[in-house]
């Protein structure tokens, strides 16, 4: 019995021994502190925010012209061809001038009887009814062979480039196209869809800006011309019709343009984009706000527009905030934090 109890005593020593936190030395082991996570801060300021939207858009010729003679005929010369530059009133091309030379003759006939009449009329030879028969004929005879003119030699009614030229000379014309085609690109314009929510904020003369993928490094300005009176039910936008001078002609119709529209300044708070952070599976953004006594809190925000390396918060932070730029990955609500 007693080399039982004796078992039991040196049994219950191991056991002690064991499952104390002391080591081989007989030291305690300490356990770890908590770790303060190490941020690096910024301070949120507001400030005026331009509120500018860029719209995707096409430049197109100010003015296009298709120019045909009015019936088909002979095509005796053509002077200008496709890329050339042409005049207001310069002559492209000339048709048959069977029928103009004809009513000159006519004309110059007509011309030669009414100063007759005329004479005759003023001195009582001819009764004023002739002289008024006489007198419209002559007037009717101008305008038929100023309108066949017209229509014999072609000009061109703009100023611009020739960007289409369908027939050669000899060609008879059969009016199945223009003979040529004619855009004026001094100034271009643009028709931009904006959204309807910002409808009354944009008037006629309100400055843009632009770039074309075409001319990198270069921006252009204009003004909008017009600014079309209906919104579209499917997209919920209306066209506003941007003018750009475009002296140096560099813009050409086709190319592919962004065009700025600035709606004025929103006072708003501006932030380091590197602040924001996105919840996971969501679309919500938040900020952790360095609080007095050295902890952070989560507060959602809303986002306007990104300049660069900086976003405008529209909503949940106040001007001169203490925000979290650096170290969110080891932070949640209510952490204390240690400033670098």
């Amino acid at each position: 019995m007693k080399k039982n109890f004796a078992f039991l005593a040196v049994l219950v020593t191991a056991l002690s021994c064991g499952g104390s936190g002391s080591n081989q030395a007989g030291e305690t082991a300490a356990i770890p502190a908590a770790v303060t996570p190490n941020v690096e801060v910024a301070v949120a300021q507001a400030r005026n925010v331009p509120q500018e939207i860029t719209y995707a858009s096409t430049v197109e010729a100010y003015a296009v012209n298709n120019i045909m003679p009015q019936q088909g005929g002979r095509i005796r010369k053509i002077n200008v061809e496709v890329g050339d530059y042409v005049s207001k009133g310069q002559v492209l091309a000339e048709m048959d001038r069977l029928q103009l030379d004809q009513l000159a003759l006519q004309v110059q006939n007509d011309e030669i009887e009414y100063q007759r009449l005329k004479s005759l009329y003023e001195e009582g030879g001819v009764s004023q009814s002739d002289f008024e028969t006489a007198e419209l004929g002559y007037k009717v005879r101008k305008t038929n062979y100023r309108n066949v003119e017209e229509n014999t030699i072609l000009r061109s009614p703009i100023t611009g480039f020739v960007t289409a030229r369908n027939f050669d000379a000899g060609d008879m014309f059969a009016m199945s196209a223009p003979l040529f085609t004619v855009q004026q690109v001094v100034p271009v314009k643009l028709l931009v869809g904006i959204s309807e929510s910002e409808y009354v904020k944009v008037k006629k003369g309100d400055q843009v800006t632009l770039t074309v993928d075409a001319l990198p490094g270069r921006s252009f300005s204009g003004k909008v011309g017009r600014l079309y009176p209906t919104i579209d039910a499917v997209t919920h936008t209306f066209k506003a019709e941007v003018v750009v001078n475009n002296a140096d002609k560099a813009l050409r119709p086709g190319m592919y343009a962004r065009v700025t529209v600035n709606f004025g300044d929103r006072r708003s708070v501006v932030v380091p984009d590197q602040c924001l952070v996105k919840q996971e599976g969501t679309g919500t953004r938040f900020i952790y706000v360095l609080q007095a006594d050295g902890t952070v809190s989560y507060v959602p925000v809303k986002t306007g527009r990104h300049m660069g390396t900086e976003y405008e918060i529209t909503e949940g932070l106040s001007d001169g905030q203490t925000v979290v730029v650096k170290g969110q990955a080891a932070l949640k609500d209510g952490v204390k934090v240690n400033v670098l």
